[in-house]
């Protein structure tokens, strides 16, 4: 029998009742710079690389004084450090001219380089609280091992039919939790089956 909204809602909630996302952050910048660094990557890479980063350039303006050299330098240690440089010191211009607050909307965050969709939501999500739905790679994964999604299914397809599925007032909360579950218990590969609360009613245990 397919697990119903309620089933996986509820399962979700008593492996994790108060998901958060686990990167580290003290101003909304940071956390915008972090998620947006965290593509390809894991959040712990990116809290070691980025620690010393804001705590010795602990205002949008000290960060801006870094050149992008200096930022490749000190992300090295994380996927496409190149890049992400490049964006990381066009985030912080941005920002600056825009008055140094993270923005609000969807619009203008897509519009920064290295900004896309899913690191749009995660911001409007945290930050603001806004409903979102940001569809990662185990939120991607743990979505059709549910059967709320299918394999032929691409990520705004996926997106649209989280939303639909589950409760408005709970897609922030039901997003984090599938991060985690996907992180931490239905891993890519070796899954916790036995520690799952959907062990032998998803779609590889069944």
């Amino acid at each position: 029998m397919k697990l119903s909204e309620e089933d996986i809602t509820k399962g979700l909630h008593y492996l994790f009742p108060s998901p958060i996302c686990e990167l580290d952050y003290t101003h909304d910048y940071e956390f915008l710079l972090s998620v947006m660094l965290s593509a390809q990557t894991t959040d712990k890479k990116v809290n070691e690389a980025t620690k010393p980063i804001y705590e010795k350039y602990n205002t949008l303006e000290k960060l801006s004084k870094l050149s992008e050299i200096e930022i490749k330098e000190k992300i090295k240690t994380i996927g496409l450090y190149s890049t992400k440089a490049k964006h990381f010191k066009q985030i912080v211009q941005t920002l600056i001219e825009l008055g140094g607050k993270v923005p609000d909307d969807r619009k203008t965050l897509e519009s920064m380089p290295g900004v896309g969709r899913k690191t749009a939501s995660v911001v409007l999500a945290n930050l603001y609280n806004i409903p979102s739905m940001a569809v990662d790679t185990h939120v991607y994964r743990v979505s059709k091992r549910l059967e709320i999604t299918k394999e032929k299914d691409d990520i705004i397809k996926t997106e649209e039919k989280l939303k639909k599925y589950f409760k408005k007032d709970d897609w922030n909360k039901i997003n984090s939790a599938l991060v985690l579950f996907g992180r931490y218990i239905c891993t890519s590969r070796n899954p916790k089956c036995k520690e799952c609360p959907f062990n032998n009613k998803c779609k590889i245990t069944k």
